[in-house]
């Protein structure tokens, strides 16, 4: 068993107004070392459940659900036009909203027109900060969707019905090197199609083959790697995909526990950060799930205990083997988050059950940090419980602030709130890892850029750096993180590259700090990414450059 930290909570109620215009509830907990990390309740609703979300480089989230329960609990503005869908299911005409954004400065929310059923699609930005936003359920199976991130409240969504060559349900997209979107998989489809699009799409025999009787290969794993190849996890497989040839170029090991770990069986993955100070390597983290029938025993009310393993697999080596870790607790349905010191948030989730409608049991409300540079027996350590269940439907992203955004949780087929053990959650809340600690505050530095945030391959970029601390070279890292597409506890397009740091000039009350750009695009594909500067283990606000 691996060494864990255990943290003794007190509830404090208190106003955040570094983060915060207004009070919210606060929960913090401090451990043996003297760590600290905090839960902030930010809006008791939002008026939707969180199963979609998506970071913008306007500091804004996008929040979705899907479309076709009934009412939310958010209206649309007052003298807009209603939904009128007749392929719903539940109701055709809705004058209540299924889809917000969230504004992180505000921490406030606006609502948002979305016609087509959205339940379980997928998505992915493209290189000038559009969400492109790919199939869904019933009317909404072919359909692309746009939002593109604009100044005032003109922005909404833009639908293009069709578009797609097959259904697409419950599948997964990856930017490309080329700016453009691979989106494969889905419920009983084994192909894979492009935006933009090409005129047919292209069967893949793996997804095929990692069908069994609960369909475990749904939501697969996507992973773009610097060769350029895909890594394609599915069930209990993986691949290299070479997507332009059609052609797997090699199979890796089954992970070897046997665990399914996509749909419904729902673990998660990671691609750890990719350093460009030495030689390229390449590592996948894979976390949680359950076992193989799983589904169909809580489909009669058994509920089996998830798998408490995480296995990593250096792709890069000549030959990977997986290498399994055994997490503090059973975990599926959790999220895994890359926070900017390269640890990997793990949070959500259930004990026992999988994925699907009152399908999941014991909700896991404390978080996981992994530190994946330590020591073995050293790297996870359990952090502050959440006050909140989030199960089916749940997600959480990172924000440029360094915290991380949590909602959703609807394990149901309509919202319940009530007569249900664990009801529907329209809440949004913040969580704080132990950097945002007060006693962090004179080690967050604060980046000034010298320029428009435009940054190219091999190019160097120069910042000013402001810091209350002395910043020593060796103990300054700057690190690229893509804001992922999150839901059903995937984090499609997650991904950080630590640049190499050219030189650092000392100045009076600052510092010149420049770096390289990514070395190609198949390491980091076009488009917005949060820069973090890391100052002794120490992360400041992010500032947003344009890869291009």
């Amino acid at each position: 068993m691996l060494i864990t930290t255990t943290s003794t909570c007190f509830l404090l109620k208190l106003l955040l107004s570094i983060f915060l215009p207004s009070p919210a509830t606060s929960q913090t907990c401090f451990d043996g070392s003297g760590h600290q990390d905090q839960w902030l309740l930010l809006h008791p609703t939002v008026g939707i459940s969180a199963m979609h979300m998506q970071l913008l480089h306007d500091n804004k989230v996008l929040i979705f659900d899907r479309t076709d329960f009934g009412r939310s609990r958010l209206s649309l503005p007052t003298g807009s036009p209603c939904r009128n869908d007749p392929a719903d299911t539940v109701l055709q005409y809705d004058c209540t909203a299924h889809s917000a954004l969230y504004d992180i400065a505000s921490n406030t929310f606006r609502p948002l027109m979305i016609l087509t059923d959205t339940w379980c699609s997928s998505g992915s930005l493209l290189p000038d900060g559009t969400l492109l936003q790919t199939g869904g359920y019933n009317d909404g199976d072919h359909v692309v969707r746009t939002f593109s991130p604009c100044s005032g409240d003109q922005c909404d969504w833009v639908e293009y019905p069709g578009y797609l060559l097959e259904r697409r349900w419950y599948a997964t997209n990856q930017i490309l090197p080329d700016g453009s979107v691979i989106i494969l998989g889905g419920r009983r489809q084994f192909s894979y199609e492009f935006y933009p699009r090409k005129p047919r799409t292209f069967f893949l025999n793996f997804l095929q083959e990692t069908r069994d009787s609960d369909e475990n290969n749904l939501y697969p794993f996507l992973h773009l790697l610097p060769d350029g190849n895909l890594f394609v996890f599915a069930n209990t497989r993986a691949i290299s995909l070479d997507y332009k040839r059609n052609r797997v170029v090699r199979e890796f090991a089954r992970i070897p526990d046997g665990f399914p770990r996509n749909y419904p069986s729902s673990g998660s993955s990671v691609l750890l950060p990719i350093d460009e100070n030495g030689p390229i390597k390449v590592e996948i983290m894979i976390c949680g799930g359950a076992p193989a029938g799983a589904f169909s025993e809580a489909v009669v009310g058994r509920f089996v205990r998830a798998s408490s393993t995480c296995g990593r697999l250096k792709v890069t080596d000549e030959n990977p083997i997986w290498v399994m870790e055994e997490m503090p607790m059973a975990r599926v349905m959790s999220d895994m988050v890359l926070l900017p010191t390269g640890d990997v948030l793990i949070i959500n989730g259930a004990g026992t059950g999988t994925a699907g409608w009152e399908k999941g049991r014991d909700p896991v409300t404390r978080p996981v940090i992994y530190r994946p540079g330590r020591e073995e027996n050293s790297r996870f350590s359990v952090m502050c419980p959440s006050p909140k269940a989030r199960l089916y439907h749940s997600t959480a992203v990172l924000l440029p602030d360094g915290r991380v955004l949590i909602g959703g949780s609807n394990p149901h087929v309509f919202y319940n709130f009530t007569g249900v053990e664990y009801p529907t959650d329209l809440s949004l809340e913040a969580y704080l890892p132990p950097y945002l600690s007060a006693d962090y505050q004179p080690l967050r530095s604060v980046v000034v850029m010298n320029g428009d945030g435009a940054l190219g391959y091999k190019q160097p970029f120069s910042f000013s750096l402001s810091s209350s601390k002395f910043v020593n070279l060796g103990d300054l890292s700057v690190r690229i993180v893509a804001p992922s597409f999150t839901t059903h506890s995937f984090g499609m397009n997650q991904r950080m590259v630590v640049l190499q740091i050219r030189f650092v000039i000392a100045g009076i009350g600052s510092y010149t700090v420049s770096v390289a750009g990514p070395s190609t695009p198949e390491i980091a594909p076009p488009g917005y990414y949060m820069m973090f500067v890391v100052n002794q283990g120490i992360p400041g606000t992010a500032v947003w450059v344009k890869l291009q």
